[in-house]
């Protein structure tokens, strides 16, 4: 059986942990690589590093900031990818709000204070019901500490100066996949509807009683979702 190559985006603070269960549970179906999203402090020249180490032709998935960088790959190269999946992410810009969140946060990570920039932004990733799971959120610690500080203000520097992609939207013609938490804080529902209303043919699916981080709190069913997405 020949297997689909699977170029995983992490988001910010994310690194390969992000899609632990599914590079477990995809790898009878797809031959997974996850992007290293060291890459500069613009969309566009994180996406032309990944795009460099990349397949020929593979189906992308990303998540919030991976999102945006998969936005921009199929900017850059629409024809390498094969099929995509959009999860907790948007195409809209930047609002007043998530603009005054990042530059707060930049300011902590400039003055040494990465700790309390986690503090701040750790509680947004997940359902407020899994705040008091020490598993998952032992693990989101472990994951955003081997980002580290340094990684964390570029990604939050390219996110910062992203434009919006609601004119590509009409142009994407792979397969597409476009997944959320219900209670996704930091990019909700409505975005995702935008979204998939703007790809033609996208599938649209909301996991219940899950917030941002997806494959972490839900990993069975994102998985799941993922199989039925690779396997078209």
């Amino acid at each position: 059986m020949t297997k689909t190559p699977l170029l995983l985006v992490p988001g910010h603070l994310c690194d390969a942990a992000l899609w632990s269960h599914q590079i477990r549970y995809l790898a009878d179906i797809a031959d997974m690589s996850v992007a290293d999203t060291d890459g500069g402090r613009s969309m566009a020249a994180m996406a032309q590093a990944i795009l460099a180490k990349a397949p020929p032709r593979f189906a992308l998935a990303g998540l919030s900031m991976g999102g945006y960088l998969a936005f921009e790959i199929m900017r850059q190269a629409p024809r390498r990818v094969e099929r995509l999946a959009l999860l907790d992410t948007m195409a809209s810009g930047n609002t007043p709000a998530s603009l005054e969140r990042r530059r707060r946060m930049m300011d902590l990570l400039r003055n040494g204070r990465f700790d309390a920039m986690l503090d701040e932004f750790k509680p947004l990733l997940v359902h407020p019901a899994r705040l008091g799971d020490l598993e998952l959120m032992g693990d989101i610690d472990a994951m955003t500490r081997r980002v580290g500080p340094r990684l964390a203000l570029d990604q939050q520097q390219a996110m910062l100066d992203r434009a919006d992609t609601l004119d590509l939207l009409p142009r994407i013609a792979c397969p597409t996949l476009v997944l959320c938490g219900r209670q996704d804080a930091l990019t909700p529902v409505v975005e995702h509807e935008t979204m998939a209303k703007g790809i033609a043919g996208a599938r649209l699916v909301i996991i219940e009683d899950c917030g941002h981080l997806a494959p972490m709190e839900m990993p069975e069913a994102v998985t799941a979702v993922m199989r039925y997405w690779l396997q078209g």
